[in-house]
């Protein structure tokens, strides 16, 4: 089985739902899916080009893009590494993120980097520190957490760095953050 005629790579995949979406997404078009995860889906058939029209068109109704180029495809698996870190893994790992990265994408970190800053525009420490941010302002909405546990699960050094950075990002402390009747989230796909 060749296996690139039957994986799909998909854009703007950021949770579990996003998973469940484009599994019955597949289902409905008559594919069999065998595997779908953040930005990648294999399935049974053999795919044609125009089924992938078919996939790129359905998937665009659910907000998600069909990525063909290898480049881009590169990019998206910085992304969605960088999302399930700071949003779904247990982050008992000290791995530095150079590290994580190479791991899952399996590339050295100075081409991802070198990537990812020329296509986006911002380097890959930029995107993640947003990214942690975002979960920062998660979890001070569920108020589950004190700032130093936040700071303890995200690992940061200190409660004052992760303020400091959560600063810089968004211009306010998380405790002002904290009081805003509207929250300002960032929906984790316009990170």
């Amino acid at each position: 089985m060749e296996e690139q005629e039957h994986v799909i790579f998909i854009k703007n995949m950021v949770c579990n739902r996003c998973i469940l979406v484009v599994t019955e997404m597949l289902k409905d078009l008559h594919l069999t899916p065998l595997k779908v995860e953040l930005g990648m889906a294999i399935v049974q058939e053999q795919l044609q080009p125009a089924d992938r029209e078919t996939i790129k068109a359905a998937l665009e109704k659910y907000g998600f893009e069909l990525i063909d180029d290898k480049r881009m495809r590169v990019i998206e698996q910085i992304r969605t590494a960088i999302i399930e870190l700071v949003h779904y893994e247990d982050n008992t790992s000290k791995l530095k993120l150079s590290e994580y990265l190479k791991e899952k994408c399996h590339y050295d970190y100075s081409f991802l980097s070198k990537l990812f800053s020329e296509v986006n525009g911002i380097s890959i420490e930029k995107y993640y520190i947003a990214q942690k941010v975002e979960r920062i302002k998660e979890l001070l909405v569920y108020d589950e957490l004190s700032i130093s546990e936040i700071a303890n699960l995200l690992q940061y050094s200190s409660v004052a760095h992760l303020s400091t950075q959560f600063h810089n990002v968004t211009g306010m402390s998380p405790s002002q953050f904290k009081r805003l009747k509207e929250h300002g989230r960032e929906p984790l796909d316009k990170v």
